[in-house]
């Protein structure tokens, strides 16, 4: 008898989702459907919008001029254009009530503790939302270190986190 395979976690669509659209020029939703169909994801339209939005995909010129998605870097120039700092803003918020455990604070820093595995995704919303009092992050499976420009802004920042989360 075989086993049925668990549901695949947000996170690991969102990352079948980057691949995706790294290898593909990706024209509409129902085109990225049906390349996650053929992965053996299945997904609604609804759920591929929401996918591309918290990942921040956006439609930019590919070859041959059409329309495609595309999700922005890591690092470099990732200054939003305008529209999506308000996108990422809501999408860091969404992730504070539903991944964020805990958040404490000492000196400059701020730990924030995740479920397993959803720590890098959390630090890149914190990262993509391009908050003027943040220095930077780091990630490990379940943890987040967050590195405040202020020396003694990890406090303040650790309860804007938790106020966050219980939006």
């Amino acid at each position: 008898m075989a086993v049925p395979a668990a549901p695949m976690t947000k996170s690991a669509r969102h990352a079948k989702i980057i691949s995706l659209l790294e290898r593909h020029q990706v024209r509409s939703q129902a085109e990225l459907a049906e390349l996650l169909s053929t992965e053996g994801v299945t997904v609604t339209q609804g759920t591929v919008s929401r996918d591309l939005l918290d990942l921040g995909a956006l439609r930019v010129r590919g070859e041959g001029g059409q329309l495609i998605y595309a999700v922005p870097g890591e690092g470099g120039d990732r200054t939003p254009v305008v529209g999506e700092q308000v996108a990422f803003n809501e999408r860091l918020a969404r992730m504070c009530a539903e991944i964020m455990v805990s958040a404490e604070a000492s000196a400059n820093l701020v730990v924030i503790r995740t479920p397993p595995g959803a720590a890098q995704y959390f630090a890149s919303a914190i990262d993509r939302a391009s908050w003027n009092s943040i220095l930077g992050t780091i990630a490990g499976d379940d943890t987040i270190m967050v590195i405040t420009r202020d020396p003694n802004g990890g406090t303040d920042l650790a309860e804007e986190f938790i106020r966050l989360s219980a939006r």
